[in-house]
């Protein structure tokens, strides 16, 4: 078990004072069977008062309105939480049998449809047919498509942005988290097993030193239903370990945003993003 500080600066620049904006962040975790908070805050200049609820998949969400001319928008979310590691388990069931546990539940019927962000370029189509058609258990072949995405796909900032689909990005054969597990999701809800995009954090050293701050970024991993709900994190081609802090959970990067807003005001707007992680223990 590991106890991480997570700080998580971002926010927008204007090119001018804007009239008012209306914004929403999921940028703090909750607790789960796997992860405890032991604090969370989050910190909004301009001041202004702060709605917080959870949203229907289960996300800590702050809605808050800027409602004065302002130039620039800057969110701060603390965080300090004990995770332990969620090795896999796989549930020894059949195709059949999960065909019908899953028409069973809302939960798992609403991750089995594609989104634009995920429909599966036809190589990945195949890849994932081919794959489960080597398996008796849906787990199983879950981990091994999962995995052979994870081969080959190659992390790469610059290649992709916010809003490419999995099958732009399995075009070439680049990009970050957000895309590796856009087209892992499309593989496996290809031959019907359900999986949802899960959003959060990865501590990048695998033994930090306790004290040590070290520069991170927000991280993507999928979690999919063969009998249980179980995670992977294909970019890594790792298990969810004490390293991984999850924020929310949803069909696409689209439910999970850490912020996104809409302001009164001509001018254009940046997003700077500033992420540090300290392991405490």
């Amino acid at each position: 078990m590991k106890r991480l500080r997570i700080e998580h600066a971002t926010g927008f620049a204007y090119q001018g004072d804007v009239s008012a904006s209306y914004n929403e962040a999921r940028m703090l975790p909750g607790s789960t069977d796997s992860q405890f908070v032991l604090s969370s805050a989050l910190e909004i200049d301009p001041s202004t008062s702060v709605n917080q609820y959870v949203d229907y998949f289960g996300t800590r969400v702050a809605a808050f309105d800027v409602l004065s001319p302002h130039a620039e928008l800057k969110i701060t979310a603390r965080s300090l939480v004990e995770v332990r590691p969620r090795p896999i388990e796989h549930v020894d069931a059949t195709w059949d049998k999960l065909g019908k546990e899953v028409s069973r539940s809302l939960e798992t019927v609403e991750q089995l449809g594609q989104s634009h962000r995920t429909k599966p370029h036809p190589e990945v189509a195949e890849i994932a047919r081919s794959i489960a058609g080597q398996h008796d258990h849906p787990g199983r072949a879950a981990h091994a498509i999962a995995a052979a995405i994870g081969d080959a796909v190659e992390y790469m900032h610059g290649i992709t942005g916010v809003h490419s689909t999995a099958s732009e990005a399995w075009e070439a054969r680049k990009g970050v988290c957000q895309d590796i597990a856009h087209i892992t999701l499309g593989a496996l809800r290809e031959v019907g097993i359900p999986a949802r995009y899960v959003s959060g954090y990865l501590h990048p050293k695998a033994n930090a030193e306790v004290g040590q701050a070290v520069a991170g970024e927000s991280h993507a991993w999928v979690e999919w239903f063969a009998g249980d709900w179980q995670g992977f994190d294909p970019t890594n081609n790792i298990e969810i370990g004490d390293r991984h802090v999850l924020v929310g959970r949803g069909r696409d990067y689209n439910d999970v945003p850490p912020l996104r807003g809409v302001y009164a005001g001509p001018f254009k707007s940046h997003l700077h993003v500033k992420v540090t992680i300290t392991r405490e223990a």
